[in-house]
């Protein structure tokens, strides 16, 4: 029977210790003291007797994987799984330390738990215990799925009800009347005040962009205090740094260029258009596209009713064969022969204050040509290591990739990747077992590069890569180039948002 199983230094200090039989704390502690006293250092045994326990140890650098045994257990077999367990150490912790011992103990119990059940060895492998110890379950990725889509419902009606309420409040003011109350907030005057700001800050936790930060209102407001708290931080943050505390800033260096990137133009008009496109795209690690889906819109946003009655001209340099579609109030007739985005009734008027989808567009290829990225990604094996050489290219070259980051899984449990040859920049994630190597900018200047490194492991191991980017032009290139009143044909000024991302991006 095993009694225990235990970590320990050389001094018989117990890292951590996992009995299988009822023993007390100072029981366990006292055999482990007593183990490194009844070792001979010239014999090369890995077993040690007592009058009562069989100790059962492997070195392991500066530390003693130890197997506490009863003298009447089959040593053959207590080796056998001695090994397992020096096995499973390495893939909890990177380095066989003290201290990385101490911060996975519980991962190691749980293993512990999975290759011992009542003092008696369980049938399984290395690779079993990881899948145990996961619990991956697939109830519980379809409660997590309904969960969010639950959220994202709410959170939809949530910002419809705020447009309500704000346009309520905007109709309100144009006809000169108090705004009216909502849900008993006390006075007219107050209730219309906290509707403005509660519509105010759902619409802003919509939005996925950085917006400017909004002027501070002139008159008194009790509800919109909230500097004194920030204050109170900022002055804890500075106390702290003048004692030497070195503060690590939440904003990461991704972030700052994403907001750099994605920050709105200022002087939006009162016609402002957003253009964006999402990409979703799986290749093959030795070449071919498996699949290519890009989705396109143009979102209208009027905010004043002047130029409510108004047409967009579009112009589309798209040569890749894309599947255009008009929304069922714009006229299609007018879409086809002269590129123009009007209503089917001239008399009537787009939405005013709200994000309407006038036009879409998507295109779904196996085409090689195509793909805006390519990855070509080469691991080959050199003795008990791997030497992974990766390169980008840049096809289509008019466009210009933000903040591009190229995701590379790591085998676990061998420790960090030896970089040779880098363009850019690289972060080693060491929880999640990932090289993230990091590129500003991707551009016709710019349009290839390439890192080299070594760890241990196999071609396997390095896929699926995974890209990420954003960018501020467009793959399908479509325009909006004009935009005119339908009563004179007028021209109005307009101002344009394009942005480009990624939704999947992957080299399986």
């Amino acid at each position: 029977v095993l009694l225990a199983a235990a970590v320990c230094t050389k001094a018989g200090k117990a890292i951590v210790s996992r009995q299988f039989v009822e023993m007390t704390r100072t029981r366990i502690e006292g055999l482990l003291a007593a183990f490194p006293k009844l070792m001979n250092t010239g014999k090369q045994h890995t077993f040690v007797e007592t009058e009562s326990v069989r100790y059962v140890y492997q070195p392991m650098e500066k530390l003693y994987m130890v197997l506490i045994t009863t003298k009447n257990s089959n040593i053959l077999e207590d080796l056998e799984t001695l090994r397992l367990f020096s096995r499973v150490i390495p893939e909890y912790c990177r380095a066989l330390e003290e201290n990385e011992i101490s911060e996975h103990c519980f991962d190691l119990i749980f293993a512990f738990d999975e290759i011992v059940a009542l003092g008696y060895r369980e049938n399984v492998n290395l690779a079993q215990i990881r899948t145990f110890t996961e619990m991956d379950s697939h109830e519980e990725k379809v409660f997590r799925a309904v969960r969010e889509t639950q959220e994202r419902e709410a959170k939809a009606e949530m910002r419809r009800k705020a447009k309500e309420l704000q346009q309520a409040r905007r109709d309100a003011e144009r006809h000169g009347k108090k705004a009216p109350g909502f849900g008993g907030f006390g006075s007219s005057a107050v209730s219309g005040g906290m509707t403005a700001m509660i519509t105010e800050t759902i619409i802003e936790t919509e939005k996925p962009k950085v917006a400017p930060a909004p002027a501070r209102p002139s008159g008194p407001s009790k509800a919109l205090k909230l500097s004194a708290k920030g204050k109170e931080v900022d002055n804890f943050v500075d106390k702290l740094k003048s004692e030497g505390e070195n503060i690590m800033t939440s904003v990461g260096k991704r972030s700052a260029e994403a907001v750099k990137v994605l920050t709105p133009p200022i002087n939006m008009e009162s016609v402002h258009m957003k253009i964006e496109e999402k990409i979703s795209l799986t290749c093959g690690r030795d070449g071919g596209l498996q699949n290519m889906e890009l989705h396109g819109m143009i979102m209208l946003h009027i905010s004043d009713e002047k130029f409510a009655r108004i047409r967009l001209h579009v112009e589309n340099e798209d040569k890749r064969g894309v599947q255009l579609q008009t929304h069922p109030n714009v006229d299609k007739k007018l879409f086809t022969t002269e590129s123009q985005i009007g209503l089917k009734n001239p008399e009537k008027s787009f939405p005013i204050n709200s994000d309407v989808g006038v036009l879409k567009w998507r295109l779904q290829t196996t085409e090689e040509s195509f793909i805006p990225l390519t990855i070509n990604c080469w691991p080959s094996e050199s003795g008990n290591s791997c030497d992974v050489n990766i390169e980008y290219e840049l096809q289509e070259e008019s466009l210009e990739l933000n903040d591009v980051i190229i995701t590379i899984p790591l085998p676990s449990g061998v420790g960090a990747p030896v970089i040779g040859e880098i363009d850019g920049e690289y972060r080693h994630d060491s929880r999640r077992n990932l090289l993230e190597w990091c590129l500003p900018v991707i551009d016709a200047k710019n349009k290839t590069g390439s890192l080299e490194f070594s760890i241990a492991g196999q071609p396997n191991d390095f896929f699926p890569v995974q890209v990420s980017f954003i960018s501020k032009k467009n793959y399908c290139n479509i325009q909006v180039t004009k935009v005119t009143q339908v009563d004179g044909n007028s021209p109005v000024r307009f101002s344009t948002e394009t942005t480009f991302l990624v939704d999947k991006y992957e080299i399986l």
